[in-house]
């Protein structure tokens, strides 16, 4: 799958959105969101057997969701290709929450997406992830935005 359909399914005013609920979500809680997508793996992990779990800690750390004060960083990762989306949260929210609440979230994720609900896909799982950050990281004093908003495409 090239590079490119991923701005078919993602066009730069659907990016825009989702950043922008990024933002909003951000505003309320302590954590921090991420959402990256990927058209395809790579050729050569993919024939070492590459799975979308692994390309999606490689991509945890490369975007340093790792690297906030609370440990509260969350990845929404979605390989297009397979229309897989794996979570990938730090330390600090996932031993709270659990993988599988996690799971749901990417199953609904996926349903949407096998719909060809997109946007709505990525949005409704922020909204998810969302009610999960402010249940387990409320806002306390000063909530800087540690990571960026905006989407990834890789």
């Amino acid at each position: 799958m090239p590079p490119w359909l991923a701005g078919r399914h993602f066009p730069r005013a659907a990016m825009a959105r989702i950043e922008h609920v990024i933002s909003e979500s951000e505003a309320v809680h302590m954590g921090e969101i991420r959402f990256a997508v990927e058209a395809a793996l790579d050729f050569w992990p993919l024939m070492r057997g590459q799975k979308a779990r692994e390309r999606a800690l490689e991509v945890f750390s490369q975007l340093r969701a790792w690297d906030t004060e609370h440990n509260s960083g969350v990845l929404i990762y979605l390989l297009l290709a397979d229309r897989d989306v794996e979570i990938v949260a730090d330390r600090g929210i996932d031993a709270k929450v659990g993988s599988a609440e996690w799971e749901r979230i990417c199953q609904q994720m996926e349903a949407a997406f096998r719909a060809g609900r997109f946007e709505e896909g990525v949005l409704d799982g922020i909204q998810e992830i969302t009610v999960l950050l402010v249940q387990h990281f409320p806002i306390r004093a000063e909530n800087p935005n540690e990571l960026s908003d905006r989407p990834v495409v890789l």
